[in-house]
């Protein structure tokens, strides 16, 4: 038979039926939990009579019982009013604190100690505390702090401050300064300078000499301009609620540690004042209505990450020493993987116990929670102890304060989301095979595609980006170096098309797309990327070049243009060098074209050993490029090989290359450097015609070599050249390059001199890897072509 509605009419669907259920058991926990917490309640009241009665339970309860059918109220009612009694009895207990030391502090200070300040700091204590009880708000508190405990000090004034969420001050109560004044400094924005935003700040306080000293603006600066100050937070059970400031007339004196717990005392109930107190609309601040826990829960369940709520936990003297995990959303993800119910209703150290270690998070919500500030890191890494084994894992972390709870969203990262991430940026680049260097760790990962793309096992070691040209066709090097350096040093998105060569021995046409990775802080932090199989590809468009299309006829010529550029270049100057074979003596050569193909550039070098045992090292630029500045680099390049054979020292060498440069050549103009490098005396004597002096690089250092005089050449017919000598110690590398290895735009010679400088101190194992570091490192932007010449003395 099917259940009917309450009022009658048509029996209820299962679906119905089920929420009538679901209702009917709410209803029932509601109640249930409604009773215990009753129940809680009347026991907490039991503990408030034993405490004040000295009586056993029992009679404890016969008494509440008493006490309630007299006051003709509930029994749960009557045990809420012994409970806020107790609460309000609180604030005498700071003042037995505070006098205790005191008594102290004047036992341990003689008989002349105590009545120094103006009258016993036990009775300004107590009559301070009787009239803030009878406060109806923070300014008669402020008017009873004055006259009953400070004004003994020798204090004219006292203001009570009120710190909203936002980090601004609100004037709640003051006293001693004129009602014009205070009408000023009703309220302060946030990040503003003043004394008591110093005082709040700095947590323990700020005492203050002399006012003017300091420069602070504050309220009633015009009246005491020379008094000393004082501003101490006000904050009771781990969060600060204001800043209670206090103003003399007078330079102040360094005061004994008895006025300073008494100023720390009465900041504590102008805290209590406070809890309660609600600013006045005005200033175009309106008053904030905070959710409480409750709703911080529902916001929290609301939210895709996974988020705490906490709520204070105080010790048994009303200090802050932890945070109850109240509410744990649906979305939380622990980082030990333990689940909801074991972490909801733990105190956070409990459950993260490395919360207090080097990430600081419980410090950082320790201090969102005092001044409502809100608290956000990036990449924190979170450490959870399970069975005392530490579990670590990175998250960005947000920390925000809702009234009198504290909302903790993390969102970690952890192994399953990055591995998704990167398939998901692989698929967006290349579709094919993933993969992300981190440059920093030296981590490789990769896909299982783009194992199989390279025809390597899945258990082998990734290929860097580094060693890319080195499982690649010997003609596409150029291509692939091009491909670093604008991915590595100009941090710009690249891609690059080459012959992967795989174990195997089969050759596939490979695309790479890659992007680089900064952190915060602008650095390069990791590389991502994808490549992609284009070898079916490839094939198609040579078909489709047989057909003699129009279109794709005029895309093959214009890759025949490019690359019979390369090949003349590579014709007139080889990029690699066939290494010198000379005792002692280390030498490698490197040359990289221009950036724009098309331009035949004109530098130019050449490493020679002669016939009486000394070696000619020169680089040169001819100015300009193209055909004509390629031939006349041939021409003087030969003409100097024939002339130091006749064994002339490197200044008359390049006055006899100057003539040739301005008689034979049309005119052109050039730069040169020049050396004769003697192997048995390691010595190395050098010209220069125009050009940027050789570096030498010795130990952790590196320099230019003495400027000596040198026209450029072609200009004049005739012109000496100075020249210099430097001896080479074992060890010692010396670079000669042209300015294509450093030029920019967009700074001068100089500055990009220094940057090389700072390349070049880094000395690999091999004079190879040297120069291939200077060239990789190049930040140049002039499009122009490079040549290095580097030697290493064994």
């Amino acid at each position: 038979m099917d259940e009917q509605p309450a009022g009658g009419g048509l029996p209820l669907s299962p679906v119905g039926r089920l929420a009538a259920t679901v209702d009917r058991l709410s209803s029932e926990v509601r109640a249930a939990q409604a009773e215990a917490e009753g129940r809680a309640l009347i026991e907490l009241a039991k503990g408030v009579l034993v405490a004040r009665l000295g009586c056993g339970p029992a009679e404890a309860a016969r008494q509440l019982t008493e006490l309630a059918e007299q006051s003709r109220a509930t029994l749960l009612e009557f045990a809420v009013d012994v409970i806020n009694q107790a609460a309000r009895d609180r604030m005498s207990e700071i003042t037995d604190a505070f006098l205790a030391a005191t008594a102290a502090a004047q036992e341990a200070a003689g008989p002349e100690g105590g009545g120094a300040q103006g009258g016993s700091p036990a009775v300004r204590l107590r009559a301070a505390e009787s009239g803030a009880l009878a406060a109806d708000d923070a300014q008669a508190a402020a008017d009873a702090l004055l006259e009953q405990a400070l004004r003994p000090l020798g204090a004219v004034a006292v203001a009570v401050w009120a710190v909203a969420p936002d980090g601004s001050l609100t004037l709640a109560g003051s006293a001693g300064f004129s009602p014009a004044e205070a009408a000023r400094w009703r309220y302060v924005p946030p990040d503003v300078a003043t004394v008591a935003r110093v005082g709040l700040t700095e947590r323990t306080g700020r005492w203050i000499t002399s006012l003017a000293e300091t420069g602070l603006p504050s309220l009633g600066r015009h009246q005491y301009p020379e008094g000393g100050r004082v501003a101490v937070p006000a904050g009771t059970g781990g969060r600060i609620h204001g800043v209670l400031e206090i103003a003399w007339p007078e330079p102040l004196a360094p005061q004994p540690r008895a006025v300073v717990r008494q100023v720390e005392a009465l900041a504590e109930l102008c805290a209590h004042t406070l809890e309660t107190h609600t600013p006045a609309p005005g200033n175009g601040q309106e008053p904030r209505v905070l959710p409480d826990a409750a709703e911080l829960m529902d916001l929290a369940d609301g939210l895709y990450d996974p988020a705490l709520v906490l709520v204070p936990h105080l010790d048994a003297a009303g200090n802050l020493a932890d945070f109850r995990i109240q509410h744990v959303n649906k979305r939380f993800l622990d980082p030990a993987g333990r689940p909801r119910a074991v972490v909801g209703g733990a105190l956070l150290l409990e459950a993260y116990p490395m919360a207090a270690g080097d990430s600081e998070l419980f410090r950082s919500v320790e201090r969102v929670y005092a001044t409502g500030e809100p608290f956000r890191a990036r990449r924190m890494n979170l450490t959870a102890l399970v069975d005392q084994v530490p579990l670590s894992a990175t998250a960005d972390i947000s920390v925000s304060r809702h009234g009198n709870a504290v909302l903790l969203i993390w969102r970690i990262e952890d192994e399953t989301a990055r591995l998704a991430s990167l398939l998901q940026h692989a698929q967006r680049l290349g579709r094919i095979g993933g993969f992300e260097e981190n440059l920093l760790t030296a981590e490789i990962t990769w896909n299982g595609q783009l194992f199989d793309l390279y025809g390597r096992p899945r258990t082998s070691t990734p290929v860097p980006l580094e060693e890319l040209a080195a499982h690649a066709h010997p003609d596409d090097a150029v291509a692939i170096g091009r491909f670093r350096r604008t991915l590595l040093h100009h941090r710009r998105p690249a891609s690059a098309a080459f012959r992967l060569q795989r174990p195997d021995g089969v050759t596939r046409h490979v695309r790479v797309v890659a992007e680089p990775v900064l952190d915060t802080d602008g650095r390069l932090l990791l590389v991502r990327g994808a490549y992609q199989d284009i070898s079916a590809q490839h094939w198609t468009e040579v078909a489709l070049a047989a057909t003699r299309d129009r279109l794709a006829q005029s895309e093959q010529q214009a890759i025949e243009r490019n690359r019979l550029t390369l090949q003349l270049q590579h014709a007139i100057m080889p990029p690699s060098h066939t290494p010198l074979s000379t005792p002692d003596l280390q030498v490698a050569v490197r040359y990289r074209p221009a950036e724009t193909e098309q331009l035949v550039g004109g530098d130019w070098y050449d490493v020679v050993r002669l016939p009486g045992g000394r070696v000619l090292l020169c680089v040169g630029d001819v100015a300009g490029h193209g055909i004509e500045a390629a031939t006349s680099m041939v021409v003087l390049r030969n003409a100097l090989r024939g002339l130091a054979v006749t064994g002339a020292g490197p200044g008359q060498l390049l006055s006899w290359l100057n003539m040739v440069a301005h008689h034979l050549t049309g005119g052109v103009t050039a730069t040169a450097v020049c050396g004769l490098y003697d192997p048995e005396r390691r010595t190395l004597r050098w010209a220069r015609a125009g050009h940027l002096p050789p570096v030498l690089v010795r130990g952790a250092e590196a320099a230019p070599l003495p400027l000596v005089r040198g026209l450029l050449l072609g200009a004049v017919a005739e012109t000496p050249y100075e020249e210099d000598e430097v001896q080479l110690a074992p060890e010692d590398t010396l670079l000669m390059y042209t300015d294509g290895l450093i030029e920019r735009r967009d700074r001068s010679v100089e500055e990009s001199l220094d940057q090389l400088l700072s390349t070049a101190r880094a000395t690999p194992a091999g004079l190879d890897q040297h120069l291939d570091r200077l060239l990789t490192y190049s930040r140049s932007d002039t499009d122009d072509d490079t040549c290095l010449v580097g030697i290493r003395v064994a």
